[in-house]
């Protein structure tokens, strides 16, 4: 998305944007040192083609990005998003991580992978 400058205009956006080329690409993991902290790399597609969340297992922490938000989850109606996918994607791969993992998402307060289980109307 960010490398075709016509990407966006594709869907009728008219954003004007200065395409670049990433220097590397992160890709899902099971184990990643991200300067001297292990973290699992979860593809969980939906919100966007790409969305990776960052899951410690030792901290029992997930870095959710604009995956899963508390009572919520991220936009699926703009260019490449995805909605079935990414209801699919937390429910297979986020809620199995366990009810006590603490969520930060990218927005709004704290949360947990047993609040947003038993609570979320998104994923329910």
């Amino acid at each position: 998305m960010i490398s075709d400058p016509e990407f966006f205009r594709s869907f009728g956006f008219q954003l004007e944007i200065e395409p670049v080329e990433p220097d590397f690409l992160i890709e899902a993991t099971p184990r990643r040192d991200f300067l001297g902290l292990e973290m699992e790399v979860l593809e969980v597609p939906g919100h966007c083609p790409g969305s990776l969340c960052f899951f410690s297992h030792e901290g029992r922490l997930l870095i959710g990005g604009d995956v899963l938000f508390a009572s919520g989850v991220g936009r699926w109606d703009l260019p490449g998003g995805d909605g079935e996918l990414l209801f699919r994607g937390i429910k297979e791969k986020l809620f199995p991580l366990g009810d006590d993992v603490i969520v930060l998402p990218g927005h709004g307060p704290a949360t947990t992978i047993g609040d947003e289980r038993r609570t979320n109307p998104f994923v329910q």
